[in-house]
């Protein structure tokens, strides 16, 4: 236990040490975000970086994707950290000096920290590599914003072949900087899309009664999908049925031929998730057909509920409450937000939990939420989740030993 402790502590001040570095590389990427499905910078930026480190480094997995993997000089276990790397079309707006070079993209999620906490962590562990009873998986994910995402592809191309444990952690803005946020079970939703297609009759706007108004079967339709929430699913489960989008666009003075409905589902159990699609089919051919109208659903299944494992969220909890720097650890209630790290969680066991992100000086009209062109994060927070998933790391060589 003496050995493991003087471990932790010679790793958090190497991680210290390292913290100038690891805001140069927040903020480089910070100033040249990719697109997901279209990173080729940004994977080469991160190969270099472990190849210089002298680790095995795989590019091009699963696409995009980087892997690195570090061998320690003892056998043991073999730990997987995730980071994802993609960036969002989103004009950055912020007045900061690595506000994004990059017209209409910008990283407004945090995903630039994930990566350079990764790295930086990698380099810390990479010095005292020698004394590690175990072995980790830097696994890089392209492709996290957009389904059907970077993680599944990457998984099939064997990235967790042989890997016994897997964490990761997700900078949360809008939670203050020393703040820990984990579940136990269900801590992210399923997060799905869908597209409802009014086919109705257009015509002139001064004769309504030659035509199946589809703006109308529209509205209906959006108004009947609210009730599945409200009367159809169980109040004591969980879940969301948004229209985000309506589009019939026609002159002023002309009833629209056809219209769409786009929008999102959210859901944690893949029961109420099919309960869900079969209403709206319902709701969507009955409220066309008593307009004498059609509509068509396409359900497009997005990233499965993000379920975490409980001894190794328990484990990431414990682990957290031991970080210097760390005040707080809740066990918090689920989001209904998406994550493909979802997909790790179906393979092998592991755990993904909120680091606190918020500057304390910062009001709450100051702390823009996740995918605001004013997003930022506390860059003292990336330190938290280094420390945390480095001291995850090391006691996982013990524990899963």
């Amino acid at each position: 236990m003496l050995e493991q402790a003087a471990q932790l502590e010679q790793l958090d001040e190497l991680i210290e040490g390292l913290y100038e570095e690891m805001v140069e590389i927040r903020r480089y990427l910070h100033q040249h975000p990719e697109l997901s499905f279209e990173e080729v910078e940004t994977p080469k930026y991160i190969a270099e970086y472990h190849r210089k480190l002298g680790l095995e480094v795989k590019e091009n997995v699963g696409g995009r994707g980087v892997t690195a993997r570090l061998t320690g000089g003892k056998p043991g276990p073999v730990v997987a950290l995730r980071a994802d790397f993609d960036g969002l079309p989103i004009q950055d707006e912020k007045d900061v000096p690595y506000k994004s070079k990059v017209p209409g993209v910008m990283h407004a999620c945090g995903h630039d920290g994930h990566t350079a906490e990764l790295l930086v962590l990698a380099k810390a562990l990479n010095r005292i590599k020698e004394d590690l009873a175990g072995t980790i998986v830097f696994i890089h994910q392209h492709a996290e914003e957009f389904a059907p995402g970077g993680a599944i592809a990457m998984i099939e191309d064997g990235c967790l072949e042989g890997v016994d444990v897997i964490f990761g952690t997700h900078l949360w803005a809008t939670e203050p900087t020393g703040k820990v946020q984990y579940t136990k079970g269900a801590m992210m939703a399923a997060a799905d899309r869908f597209e409802i297609v009014v086919k109705g009759k257009g015509g002139h706007g001064a004769q309504p009664h030659k035509t199946k108004d589809s703006v109308l079967i529209g509205s209906q339709i959006v108004q009947s999908l609210q009730h599945i929430v409200s009367r159809s699913v169980d109040p004591i489960d969980s879940a969301v049925v948004s229209v985000g989008a309506f589009e019939a666009k026609n002159a002023f003075n002309v009833i629209a031929d056809s219209a769409k409905l786009t929008g999102t589902v959210r859901t944690f159990s893949p029961e109420v998730q099919e309960q869900v699609i079969s209403d709206m089919k319902r709701i969507a051919d009955g409220v066309a057909a008593s307009y004498g109208a059609t509509a068509e659903l396409t359900y497009y299944k997005g990233y499965p509920a993000l379920i975490n494992h409980e001894p190794e969220a328990e484990f990431v909890s414990k682990a957290a409450e031991e970080t210097p720097g760390i005040e707080e650890v809740e066990l918090s209630r689920p989001q209904m937000g998406g994550e493909d790290f979802s997909y790790y969680l179906q393979h092998v066991k592991g755990a993904f939990f909120f680091t606190g992100a918020k500057h304390p000086d910062w009001s709450d009209e100051e702390t823009y939420p996740h995918h605001h062109p004013k997003f930022d994060i506390d860059e003292r927070a990336m330190l938290h989740a280094a420390k945390i998933l480095g001291r995850v790391t090391l006691k996982a060589f013990s524990k899963y030993a």
